[in-house]
Formats: C-alpha cells, sequence, structure tokens
C-alpha cells in the first residue's frame, strides 16, 4: 500500500474506534444495566425515569456551539476531542469505583454526566472525521461508523452484561475506559491542519448560523429524508423483541436472535452498503436502500399477519437488521456531505439532533398503534410510511448526487493539501 493509502486506512479504523468506544457506554446504562436494575428491585417507572439520561442527545445542536467558537490553537476538533475524552473516561472510572444501584440519585447523576460527555464528544470526532477525510472516503466512513454502533450494541447490550456477572461491578467500567483511553491516545496522530493553512475553496453564500445549513442546495429535501428515512425501520427493531417473546419464542433465542444475530447482521449489511453506495453512487443507492427497507417491513408484517413461525420470524428479523445497516450507512455517511466549511461541528450537530428526535418520536407512535391494533396494524402502519420515504428518495436521489458532486471538488483539494502531512 502506498503511504496516502495508509494514511486514509488508519484515520478510518481511528474514527470507526472512537465511534465505538463513545457509543458503549451510553447502550451500556440505558439498555445493559436495566436488566440488572431489575434484578435488584428498581421498578419499571425508576428504570424508565432512568432513561432520561439519555436526554442529551437531542440537545447536540446546542453542545456543537461552544465546540465550533471557542477553538484551540492548531488542532481545534482534535483538542476538543481529546479532552471530553479524557472527561468522560474520568466520570465512567467514577460510576465505576463502586456499586450505584442502592444510591439511585447519585448514580443518575452521574449516568446524565456521561450522557452529556458522550453526546458532546461525538461532535469534535465526527467534525474531524469530515474535515479531514477526502468525499470520496465519506460513504465508507458512513459505513464503518454504523458497523461500529451495532458492534457497539452486541458489547454495551450483552457482552458488558456477561462481564459483568463474571467479575462484578467495577469490570465492565474498566473496559469502557481502558478503551476510552486508547481513543484518546490515537487522536493525536490523526493530525488536523489549522484553518489559516488550508487552501481558500470557494464558499456558496450561506450564511453562519443555522439559517445557512438550510440555505445549502438540497438541505431542506435532505433534512425530510434525514427525518424520515431511518425511524420507521428503527422503530420494527425497537418493537421486535417484545414481538418475538409474544409469538412464543423463548426468551434466549430471542437474545441470540435480535441481539447477537441482529447486531452482526447488521455490521455486516453497513460495510457491504458502504462499498455499494461507491459503486450505484447516491442517486441509486437512496431509493434502493429505502426500496429494501421497505421490502423488510412488508415481509416482516406478512410473517406476523400468517403466523409463520420461528423460521419466518428470524428471516423477518434478518431482513429487519440488515434493512437498518444499510440506511444507516448512507444515512451517516450524506450528514458528511451537508455541512459546510468551518462549520463541521455545528451543522453535524444539528442533524445528529433532528435525527435523535426522530428515533424517539416514532416509536411513541409506533407503540400507540401496538396498544390498538396489534403487532401486524402497527406493521403495517410503519410500511406504509416507509412507501412515501420509498416515493420522496426516488424523486431526491438526482439532488442528494449533485450535492455529493459538488462538494466533492473542495474535498479533494483539502485532501491534496493534507497529502504531504504526517496523519
Amino acid at each position: 500500500m502506498s503511504a496516502p493509502v495508509l494514511r486514509l486506512f488508519g484515520r478510518q479504523a481511528v474514527f470507526g474506534w472512537l465511534n465505538f468506544a463513545l457509543a458503549v457506554p451510553s447502550i451500556y446504562l440505558l439498555l445493559g444495566l436495566p436488566l440488572v436494575m431489575r434484578q435488584h428491585g428498581w421498578s419499571g417507572t425508576d428504570i424508565g425515569l432512568f432513561q432520561l439520561a439519555g436526554l442529551p442527545a437531542v440537545f447536540k445542536f446546542l453542545l456543537a456551539m461552544p465546540v465550533e467558537r471557542w477553538r484551540f490553537a492548531g488542532g481545534h476538533y482534535r483538542s476538543w476531542a481529546l479532552l471530553l475524552c479524557l472527561l468522560l473516561a474520568a466520570i465512567l472510572a467514577l460510576i465505576g469505583r463502586q456499586e450505584l444501584l442502592g444510591n439511585r440519585g447519585l448514580f443518575f447523576a452521574l449516568a446524565l454526566f456521561a450522557g452529556v460527555l458522550a453526546t458532546w464528544v461525538d461532535i469534535p470526532v465526527n467534525a474531524l472525521a469530515i474535515k479531514l477525510l477526502p468525499e470520496s472516503e465519506r460513504m465508507r466512513a458512513g459505513a464503518i461508523r454504523s458497523a461500529a454502533l451495532f458492534l457497539a450494541a452486541i458489547a454495551g447490550g450483552g457482552l458488558m452484561l456477561l462481564v459483568h456477572n463474571r467479575w462484578g461491578w467495577q469490570a465492565p467500567f474498566l473496559l469502557m475506559v481502558a478503551a476510552l483511553l486508547i481513543g484518546a491516545a490515537l487522536l493525536p496522530l490523526l493530525g488536523e491542519v489549522p484553518a489559516e493553512t488550508r487552501p481558500v475553496v470557494a464558499e456558496t453564500p450561506h450564511g453562519d448560523g443555522w439559517r445557512g445549513y438550510f440555505e445549502q442546495p438540497g438541505a431542506a429535501l435532505w433534512t425530510c429524508l434525514l427525518l424520515s428515512c431511518f425511524p420507521f425501520i428503527g422503530a420494527s427493531w425497537l418493537y421486535l423483541k417484545p414481538l418475538l417473546l409474544d409469538q412464543g419464542m423463548p426468551p434466549d433465542r430471542v437474545a441470540w436472535v435480535a441481539g447477537v444475530g441482529g447486531g452482526v447482521i447488521g455490521a455486516l449489511a453497513s460495510v457491504a452498503s458502504g462499498r455499494l453506495i461507491r459503486l450505484l453512487g447516491v442517486a441509486r443507492a437512496m431509493p434502493l436502500f429505502t426500496g429494501f427497507a421497505l421490502v423488510a417491513l412488508a415481509s416482516l408484517t406478512c410473517v406476523v399477519w400468517a403466523g409463520a413461525g420461528t423460521l419466518g420470524l428470524v428471516l423477518g428479523a434478518a431482513l429487519v437488521a440488515a434493512a437498518m445497516g444499510a440506511i444507516s450507512a448512507l444515512v451517516f455517511g450524506l450528514m458528511m456531505f451537508f455541512t459546510r466549511q468551518q462549520r463541521q461541528a455545528a451543522d453535524y450537530g444539528l442533524q445528529a439532533s433532528l435525527f435523535v428526535v426522530s428515533r424517539l418520536a416514532v416509536p411513541v407512535a409506533a407503540g400507540m398503534l401496538l396498544d390498538r391494533l396489534g403487532y401486524t396494524g402497527m406493521l403495517l402502519g410503519l410500511t406504509l410510511a416507509m412507501l412515501g420515504v420509498s416515493a420522496l428518495a426516488v424523486g431526491a436521489g438526482r439532488t442528494l448526487a449533485r450535492v455529493t458532486e459538488r462538494n466533492g471538488g473542495a474535498a479533494r483539494l483539502t485532501a491534496m493539501e493534507q497529502g504531504g502531512r504526517r496523519p
């Protein structure tokens, strides 16, 4: 491999590891530990209220403001990422010092602080990826990030529980701290070109605030897709475990099918779709992937309606997991294109907040459908909604393709300028 190829490979690996290490703590605290909480007598209300520790993810657009405004000399985003990684590692080490299940107020306060830091550090990490990676690598970066999140779900929602059961309260937190410290140690190797030394690229006449984000060509259409292309397939996955249980599948098999198996399929689909996007282009990938999600939802709906049995449920779950991986890779990749020069953190933070809001809102509506119409009715509603998203994607493909091609020139200039620098 040539030096530039090795440099890009190294950067993608570092960003993948960072996304994995940052996601595991939140998943463990919010999705893994509730099982332990229940064993220690926490009520359903207590566990539900504890989920509010994940609320800071909605406010990424606010947390992005200080990252954008307060600049470190030399490595701006890199310095922010390093500082916040170390703070998150410190708070996780504090949580892991002793078991806090009996001190619920303190545990929630520390978990909330950890949630703020995990949300906050995600902003400079991904802004740095947008800044350093050339246009040709952005879809690969989205695929790697999606795969990292699926693997983090396996680790945080399953493996860390096994570690807790075997070695006690401290062991999972020590492992998570170690993962973060490894990521922090790798950050200085990335390098970051100061703004004043990068080549001047002609800017489009957009404002500096959030309004400027929406003034970008295609931004309004992309925002509609950002709000709609993932939440419906994501909601079906959220209710998949209760569905499988209610269909008579044993709990341990549900864990393997919807937990480990689904996570592995999602990660593999993310990696495969990243390559497919680069081959097909965004104009064809967007309607293809949303159409695949539509087929996956329709298939699961038919399986439940027909009572197709265990094999049908497993195949339906596999299709949903693969569709989630493909859509995630495409969404995370496209988010990198809708960021302005010198506003990467702010524009990424705004998009991430919109993504989280829709991802939280749709399951609420899906739950209401479930209570009134059952699983078949809920899945049919999600399928019909995805049909509308697929129609929107067909019309949006060419617009998104023009945006990625337009941004490619600036990204290639940045990549050429950085080619002679050490990673």
